[in-house]
């Protein structure tokens, strides 16, 4: 029927994406769209009732995370919508702030999941990042020091083929390994 209104179920999903001053929202929301979604910025709890999905975004440490959702009312919000067992999906640090706690500056999270967030142990690069003859860039584009990851000839990849001794380049990043 043309020029009728459509019911809430001939509607977009609507995405409520927290927006707590700090990420990239701008990608998620072109994402959601491209698939249909109609999004909306949640800087409230009010922004989160006409929601049908939740998306919690999330960058840098988990502390001023939570401090910027308390502040803005979401915490709570944020907890009785996943103990209601509705969509949600948490990227990157918004999945993190899912645990009890993290590691990295002793903050408590959410609390939805047992345990705490904690660093990875720290180790060499052992994967082929940026081989000169596959045309893949370094990362951030800059040369760095040639380094070979383990292969075939080392023993250290037991039964694998590593192709062509997989040098890559990799900038050196003082304090990193």
């Amino acid at each position: 029927m043309s020029g009728a209104t459509p019911t809430r179920s001939e509607s977009p999903p609507r995405f409520a994406v927290v927006d707590y001053g700090a990420g990239n929202l701008v990608s998620i929301e072109q994402a959601l769209v491209s698939a249909g979604a109609a999004v909306v910025r949640a800087t409230g709890p009010d922004d989160l009732r006409d929601a049908d999905a939740l998306v919690v975004p999330g960058v840098g440490a988990a502390a001023p995370a939570m401090e910027r959702r308390e502040r803005a009312g979401l915490v709570e919000p944020i907890r009785r919508w996943i103990a209601d067992d509705r969509p949600f999906l948490g990227i990157c640090l918004g999945l993190q702030l899912l645990f009890e706690g993290s590691d990295e500056d002793g903050a408590a999270t959410l609390g939805v999941l047992r345990g705490r967030t904690r660093r990875l142990v720290d180790r060499a690069p052992s994967v082929r990042r940026g081989h000169p003859d596959d045309g893949m860039p370094t990362p951030m584009g800059a040369p760095g020091p040639a380094v070979r990851a383990p292969s075939d000839a080392d023993g250290a990849v037991p039964g694998g083929r590593h192709g062509r001794g997989a040098r890559s380049r990799i900038p050196a990043v003082p304090g990193v390994v």
